[in-house]
């Protein structure tokens, strides 16, 4: 676990901090996709005010410092130590808003029940068995939660279990829409929809974008 933990630090200290306004001049937004300004917004996640909000991977916070503004009540986990005080310092003026450091298994263990709304954007749902990981989520969320979460598509030179580049300890689930929609109806989630997101050109990859309920 030490050299997972050491390889996500060495990733997130690479990362650009996200700009201050986007395109829109809004303050803080939700982006599903890769693709700066492009791809669904929070809707997918229906109505936010009130819920409990759980991001797996929350990095630096920017995610779901956006649905603390609509009224959420969040969480954010992160393996990274550095990612909880870069989250802080940016976003810990929000009330409803908390930030923690744990490995994401561990942490969905010890709070069953307790979460209307889990989802990962290009987090640890693509670098946990999902055989381990699912479960967990599904016994997280409150009846009829919602699950969503987003990847890259796979492609034939980044196979299912591979390694993540840029943190060679991290290993990847690499899976197809078809794939994920299997695995999620056998861990008993409902209403699944799996689509992949077209890039905003054609020299660019698109985004493979899940949701599902418990």
């Amino acid at each position: 676990m030490e050299a997972v933990t050491a390889a996500w630090e060495r990733y997130a200290a690479d990362r650009t901090p996200r700009r201050e306004r986007n395109a829109a001049g809004a303050a803080t937004w939700l982006n599903w996709t890769q693709h700066a300004d492009h791809g669904p917004d929070e809707s997918l996640l229906g109505e936010i005010q009130g819920r409990r909000v759980l991001e797996l991977g929350c990095g630096t916070g920017c995610n779901l410092a956006h649905l603390a503004t609509l009224g959420a009540e969040c969480a954010g986990v992160d393996i990274a130590p550095t990612q909880r005080q870069k989250a802080e310092a940016r976003w810990g003026h929000l009330p409803g808003l908390t930030f923690h450091t744990a490995e994401v298994t561990e942490f969905l263990a010890r709070h069953p029940g307790s979460f209307d709304v889990v989802l990962s954007i290009f987090g640890p749902v693509w670098f946990i068995d999902p055989e381990q990981l699912l479960p967990l989520v599904r016994d997280c969320l409150t009846p009829r939660g919602v699950f969503a979460f987003s990847h890259k598509p796979p492609r034939a030179d980044r196979q299912a279990g591979g390694t993540l580049r840029e943190a060679r300890a991290v290993s990847r689930w690499d899976y197809s829409a078809d794939q994920w929609a299997n695995l999620l109806a056998a861990e008993r989630f409902a209403n699944i929809q799996v689509e992949v997101i077209p890039p905003p050109d054609d020299q660019t990859e698109g985004t493979l974008l899940v949701r599902a309920e418990a």
